[in-house]
């Protein structure tokens, strides 16, 4: 199993993503290859700012990549954080804990890359099609920072917490109240 920290030379300069953490088809065994990604101080901070969280206190995934046919790859896995958030409802500090499982295909683009300023053609994907591989490389902290996204909890509510709205006595008298009393005046 290969560890890796976000902090490793490989993954610090690469690219401007808040976790990079490239994975090339050209430098993966044939019989594949284990990651374990764990997120160093520096990334949790970035990953928190690009997830909006109040706090990132642990970030790690384990996967799984191997080949799939000559030049796609498979990567299975699952993606581990607490995460800190706020109540919507009174706003205080809640932690919980997040468990995405990862599972999949990354083929070559079919179809040749759009020229610069050109329009992408819309595609006709389907649940469960390969996802495209770009440039024959996936990047794994990528991954991880979309699937911790996509487990958090959009509208997180301490237990018991619920939305009473204010209680106002007096009735709205709707928009044209004032126009009314004009008329009757």
């Amino acid at each position: 199993m290969k560890e890796r920290k976000s902090g490793d030379p490989k993954t610090r300069d690469a690219a401007p993503a808040a976790w990079h953490v490239p994975v090339a088809v050209a430098d993966l065994a044939e019989t594949g290859q284990q990651f374990a990604l764990v997120a160093d101080d520096a990334t949790r901070a970035a990953v928190a700012r690009v997830a909006r969280l109040r706090e990132l206190p642990r970030l790690q995934a384990n996967f799984d990549v191997t080949r799939r046919g000559a030049r796609g790859l498979h990567v299975a896995g699952f993606v581990s954080a607490t995460v800190g958030q706020n109540c919507v409802v009174t706003l205080e500090p809640l932690t919980s804990e997040i468990e995405e499982a990862i599972d999949l295909t990354f083929v070559p683009q079919q179809a040749p890359a759009p020229e610069p300023g050109a329009k992408p053609e819309p595609r006709d994907v389907k649940w469960g099609d390969p996802e495209p591989l770009i440039g024959g490389i996936v990047d794994l902290g990528a991954l991880v920072t979309e699937f911790l996204i996509l487990g958090l909890d959009p509208y997180p509510r301490k237990p018991g917490a619920e939305f009473e709205p204010p209680q106002d006595g007096k009735p709205d008298e709707g928009p044209f109240a004032a126009l009314s009393k004009l008329t009757k005046g």
